[in-house]
């Protein structure tokens, strides 16, 4: 269960990106962000993202054209 949302939809990259890296920067290590994107490009913007910052991602989905991801903070 995510401890907060981002709700990104409509936005297209690097914005996604740039609000979550926000969202994290506030949040506790080991809480989970949940972002809400319609952007097909948040896909791999998202796993990049864990990858170079050392974040987890634990879960991506795409439902009606919303992609959902859950990132844990780590770093």
């Amino acid at each position: 269960m995510a401890d907060a949302t981002l709700d990104a939809k409509g936005l297209n990259c690097p914005l996604p990106i740039l609000k979550a890296k926000k969202a994290l920067k506030d949040m506790a290590n080991g809480q989970v962000l949940e972002i809400l994107a319609t952007d097909p490009g948040a896909i791999k913007d998202f796993e990049a993202f864990c990858r170079t910052t050392g974040n987890k991602l634990l879960s991506s989905g795409e439902d009606g054209g919303t992609f959902r991801f859950e990132i844990e903070r780590v770093a």
